[in-house]
């Protein structure tokens, strides 16, 4: 599943954006209300995690704007602010959720999943191809119905080739949505994974998934005939 982070704490973003990704999640991180706004225009997100102080301008009003345009994700704003009056601003403002500064990360996974159950499902929570599925809810992964087992970081490969099959998908995207690092600090990390991964996902089958596109990046579908 994919998480919007808005949050100008360069270290607080890394730490919370590194747990979300040890847990399966794809993050994507903008600094600001303008960077939050222009990823939620173009991505598709399962939630946003929204902290109200950015530098330049307040995120309850991003979060009003979002939902002035339909935005229908759900959105859990967090602050240091914790009267009841900023509570209720948040939520009058759109958001699903308002969590308090300084939380757990257990309780952030926590309050994240119970917006998911509320909200109800905004698509379906199944990624299919071919006869390989993957279930963004139980976190499971099937081929031909038999389960496979794979690492956070395999799954949250899968999940980035599964939504656009058929596509190419550098390498450096692969390492921006699943490391918490520069893209070229990690391309032999992610040349590793995937081939794990597809050994996972193809061995045993004629008909191999995940293909190498030399120099740039990965595909995943059968091969057209």
């Amino acid at each position: 599943m994919r998480l919007l982070l808005v949050e100008d704490d360069g270290k607080a973003a890394g730490l919370l954006a590194k747990g979300l990704r040890e847990e399966g999640w794809i993050v994507d991180v903008a600094p600001s209300g303008a960077g939050g706004d222009e990823l939620a225009s173009v991505n598709d997100y399962d939630v946003v995690v929204l902290d109200w102080l950015l530098p330049d301008q307040d995120g309850i009003e991003l979060c009003r704007r979002l939902r002035r345009r339909g935005f229908r994700t759900p959105i859990l704003v967090t602050t240091a602010r914790d009267a009841v009056a900023h509570r209720v601003a948040g939520l009058n403002a759109g958001a699903d959720d308002y969590l308090v500064k300084p939380f757990a990360f257990a309780e952030l996974l926590a309050r994240i999943q119970a917006i998911l159950r509320r909200s109800g499902p905004t698509r379906s929570p199944l990624l299919t191809v071919a006869d390989l599925t993957l279930d963004t809810v139980s976190y499971q992964v099937r081929r031909d119905d038999s389960p496979i087992a794979l690492t956070p970081k395999e799954y949250a490969i899968l999940e980035v080739l599964m939504r656009h099959p058929g596509q190419l998908i550098t390498r450096a995207q692969i390492a921006e949505r699943v490391w918490d690092t520069e893209p070229d600090a990690v391309t032999n990390l992610v040349d590793v994974h995937v081939s794990h991964l597809r050994q996972k996902i193809d061995r045993g089958h004629a008909i191999p998934l995940i293909h190498t596109v030399r120099s740039f990046g990965y595909r995943i579908g059968p091969e057209p005939t």
